[in-house]
């Protein structure tokens, strides 16, 4: 039955929830230490500056495991690549348990950031072998959502094991859930070509786009491409905000609210909820374009301009007298972020061929994560030095429109790669 017709089977769904999973598992590990940060810096007498130094070499590692990922998945396949990648970044949480000091911390987040830079290139270039164009922003803002839950997870867990057995545990329990992952990955991972659990009918569906030429590329030569520049700029300009939200809202909260570790739970998992069907309500809405008979450009552009709009809002987050105002507002942002996320790497798989997917994106993550490495120190300054959030959030809200204008100039027409 190789013409694909008969019974479609749906088991790339199953493989788009492996990636949901891992995600999950990739934010949790990296989002222990912000909800941390009010017990660490008082019982290790660290200051802004000292946790900005800590992020920063998370965001440095990020840097070049980003960009190595990418190459990576392109030369070993994702089924190992991945599995590789997993192992490294749940070994290095684990770490965090043995450590005491920033030099340590530094250490041990650097191990994290370069395992974990694999995440988004590999569960991208996955979805490109997975999934025909018209359902890749679709299954990239569910898996993408994944970043979401596991941070709505985190501020629920770590409290609990930071009661019952002290933070260093906190490092300990996040940091298996990766091994576990590990196992079923490879029980159930083969390309969908060689699955048995793939029928004809739905082999016929994944491979419904006009097949790539297979040829091998450079990094050098894709950075000739306009394509590959319009989506590292892009990620260049939000992805600081990002980590921002991640690495600083908790704190925003301890120091503009008084919330200590059990109280921040609540404001942080509603804003993250609400962020998660941002990520789902994204890749729909370019994809419900899409269905109606728009362009991919006009369908892109649009889901990306309506998500940079929403984001606009957040600049009276710091400003504001209650709670639950600023949460809104960030929870609105953090939506927004996400829907624009799953477009924006979804840009990557229409204009770049299958093979060069991963290392465009880890192009593009290696350079989002030098930015977000300058910004935790740029943050961690500012906020020692003037004690104030109003700065931050204004610049975070018109960096979805500047990405927006900076990616229209760069691929207006949004032309795929001409490769030789």
């Amino acid at each position: 039955m190789i013409s694909g017709t008969g019974n479609i089977s749906r088991y790339r769904w199953r493989i788009c929830a492996l990636l949901f999973f891992a995600t999950t598992i990739n934010y949790v590990d990296r989002q222990v230490i912000s909800i941390l940060k009010p017990v660490l810096m008082h019982d290790l007498g660290w200051d802004e500056i000292a946790f900005g130094h800590v992020i920063t070499a998370f965001q440095c590692a990020y840097a070049f495991g980003y960009a190595g990922g990418g190459w990576f998945m392109d030369r070993v396949g994702v089924r190992l690549g991945y599995a590789v990648a997993v192992a490294g970044w749940s070994l290095a949480a684990i770490g965090h348990t043995f450590v005491r000091t920033v030099f340590g911390f530094g250490v041990a987040r650097f191990g994290l950031g370069i395992a974990e830079g694999g995440n988004f290139p590999a569960a991208i270039k996955t979805v490109g072998e997975w999934f025909p164009k018209k359902e890749r922003a679709l299954a990239t803002g569910i898996f993408n959502s994944g970043c979401t839950v596991g941070i709505i997870v985190t501020p629920l867990a770590v409290p609990w094991i930071v009661t019952h057995w002290g933070w260093p545990y906190a490092f300990l329990v996040t940091g298996v859930l990766g091994l576990v992952w590990i196992v079923v990955w490879w029980t159930m991972y083969r390309p969908p070509q060689e699955h048995p659990g793939v029928s004809p009918a739905e082999l016929a569906h994944i491979q419904s786009d006009p097949p790539d030429p297979l040829v091998k590329v450079s990094w050098a030569e894709l950075l000739r491409h306009r394509q590959t520049w319009a989506f590292t700029a892009g990620i260049v300009l939000v992805s600081p905000v990002w980590w921002f939200y991640l690495f600083w809202v908790p704190g925003f909260f301890h120091d503009k609210y008084n919330l200590n570790l059990k109280d921040f739970g609540p404001p942080v998992v509603i804003i993250y909820l609400v962020a998660g069907l941002g990520s789902v309500g994204g890749g729909w809405l370019s994809s419900c374009l899409l269905k109606r008979g728009w362009s991919l450009n006009a369908a892109r552009k649009t889901a990306l301009l309506v998500c940079a709009l929403c984001v606009v809002p957040v600049f009276g987050a710091a400003s504001v007298s209650n709670l639950w105002v600023a949460t809104g507002l960030i929870a609105l942002a953090a939506a927004a972020h996400q829907g624009f996320s799953a477009n924006l790497y979804t840009l990557v798989s229409d204009t770049a061929p299958r093979y060069a997917v991963s290392s465009v994106v880890g192009i593009g993550g290696a350079a989002s994560a030098v930015a977000g490495m300058f910004s935790a120190e740029i943050i961690g300054h500012i906020l020692q030095w003037t004690g104030s959030y109003v700065w931050l959030f204004s610049g975070a809200s018109l960096a979805y429109l500047a990405a927006l204008l900076v990616m229209h100039v760069i691929n207006p027409r949004h032309e795929a790669m001409k490769l030789e």
